[in-house]
């Protein structure tokens, strides 16, 4: 069976070669907290890859789709691409958000960063800085899927709705995934910079 021939064998495939490669090529055994970051970051990349895809080119696309009135339209993308998309975005939402909650409990800095910093008599730069990251991420799990999922799935036909209603939820799915999509930019900032640095 050719692993490159469907998404599960790819994957499959990617996480063996990774594993070996943690196996093999680092001393010391067992690192939980690296496989919590590990983790983390494929899930992130997964979400915040494919919120990035639907504000920047599927939705832009749709609406070029619907203006050309003698082109093939949007049927394709709706009935095959977004479900299948949002499948994948809402669920990585998911894991990304536990793995770094993971990660934070694990280190013992979670109570730093729920607090922004500001639980204990010192202020924690770290908590601050993480933690905000951690909040944002929050507010757009929150997004995902109290906000951007129930209205996409009266969007997709997935349950029924008017006309009216659907139009509704257009409004509403766009404003939260592009509220998503601003802040991503500096929940992204803030979890490379929490460690890393930030660059001003």
């Amino acid at each position: 069976m050719n692993p490159l021939l469907s998404v599960k064998g790819s994957l499959i495939t990617g996480f063996v070669i990774a594993i070996l490669f943690a196996v093999f090529a680092v001393d010391g055994g067992w690192n939980e907290l690296g496989l919590a970051r590990w983790l983390h970051i494929i899930a992130g990349i997964t979400w915040i890859g494919l919120l990035y895809y639907f504000n920047a080119v599927q939705v832009p696309a749709l609406a070029e789709a619907a203006s050309d009135k003698g082109g093939p339209g949007g049927a394709g993308i709706t009935r095959y691409v977004a479900p299948r998309a949002l499948l994948w975005f809402r669920w990585a939402a998911v894991v990304t958000w536990f793995t770094g909650a993971w990660y934070l409990l694990r280190a013992g800095t979670f109570g730093a960063a729920f607090t922004l910093g500001l639980g204990s008599e010192d202020f924690n730069t770290y908590g601050f800085v993480i933690g905000t990251g951690m909040w944002l991420g929050t507010i757009m799990l929150f997004n995902v899927w109290v906000l951007i999922w129930p209205n996409q799935k009266k969007i997709l036909g997935i349950v029924p709705a008017t006309d009216e209603q659907k139009a509704a939820a257009r409004k509403t799915a766009l404003y939260a995934s592009r509220i998503n999509f601003i802040l991503s930019i500096p929940m992204l900032l803030c979890m490379g910079g929490a460690t890393h640095g930030l660059p001003f």
